[in-house]
């Protein structure tokens, strides 16, 4: 009976926690902008390695998984989806290349219908259109920003959509590391082969921000293959949409971005969408739980 009456179940509250971890990292990319995207994506994906394989180790699972098509298949697509983020992530403002990425759980959304056969009820599409429409309220008209980029952020989006239903699709059959490994091995195998292109040794703090990213990256990934494995994907993809708070707040702080009044405005959409899209889908497992029990 506790657990019907918990407002944020592990799901949310591990999708939040994936959130923040993503936001943080994202602050580390934008400071290593200077060096080539691909670059940053192997150091990240390299560390992320290690604190797999340490993980992996201690809780004695196989590392090489069972369901091999799928684990490939989840990280070529989580590796496209990272990739063009953090290009999009250095060559135009932060909280734009943010505000793309969260087409995602759209993506999400729609795919999860076809694939996972989860169904979505309008009333939740009235929730994912307020807090979309949160977004664009912060996000406004920006001149830095071409087509080129806007498009790389959306198929980035769409990478991410892709993955996170892989992600769902394995629950039960993987364990979460596992799962989190054969992403971090595709990255580092694509990221190794670009350095021979293109490579600028880092320098000073470089290292320390390179570290942070694969620490943060690292948490944010264990943090997300956890929710997706307890919660439909509709349920808490949405939570996504808060990552736009924690930049709005981050970027004021760090890099004194003062927010207007249409920025506010979204983000209490934001918050309301996800407020309203959480209450929802708790309701609603509430009521199948009841069903199940009477039937």
């Amino acid at each position: 009976m506790n657990a019907d009456r918990t407002f944020l179940t592990a799901g949310v509250r591990a999708m939040f926690l994936s959130t923040l971890s993503f936001s943080l990292a994202n602050v580390f990319v934008k400071q290593v902008s200077h060096l080539p995207a691909m670059e940053v994506v192997f150091f990240r994906c390299l560390l992320a390695t290690i604190f797999c394989l340490i993980g992996l180790y201690h809780a004695g699972a196989d590392w090489k998984g069972s369901n091999r098509t799928f684990l490939l298949l989840r990280g070529i697509f989580g590796t496209l989806a990272l990739a063009l983020f953090f290009i999009t992530v250095q060559n135009i403002p932060l909280a734009s290349a943010m505000t793309i990425q969260y087409l995602s759980p759209i993506f999400t959304t729609i795919i999860a219908i076809f694939v996972l056969k989860e169904g979505v009820r309008p009333v939740q599409w009235l929730f994912y259109a307020i807090a979309f429409s949160g977004v664009l309220l912060i996000e406004r008209f920006d001149p830095r920003i071409s087509w080129f980029f806007l498009l790389i952020g959306i198929i980035s989006a769409f990478g991410s959509g892709v993955a996170y239903n892989l992600v769902r699709s394995l629950k039960g059959k993987e364990h979460p590391l596992t799962i989190v490994l054969h992403f971090q091995l595709v990255g580092v195998l694509v990221g190794f082969v670009s350095l021979f292109f293109d490579f600028k040794m880092p320098t000073g703090w470089d290292w320390l921000w390179l570290f942070l990213i694969g620490v943060f990256s690292q948490l944010g990934q264990i943090f997300l293959t956890n929710a997706l494995q307890k919660e439909a994907v509709a349920g808490v993809a949405i939570v996504n949409y808060t990552g736009l708070i924690y930049a709005v707040t981050i970027g004021w702080i760090i890099f004194g971005e003062v927010q207007n009044i249409s920025s506010l405005a979204g983000m209490f959409f934001v918050v309301l969408g996800v407020f309203l899209s959480v209450l929802y889908s708790h309701r609603q497992r509430a009521i199948e739980k009841i069903e199940t029990t009477v039937g």
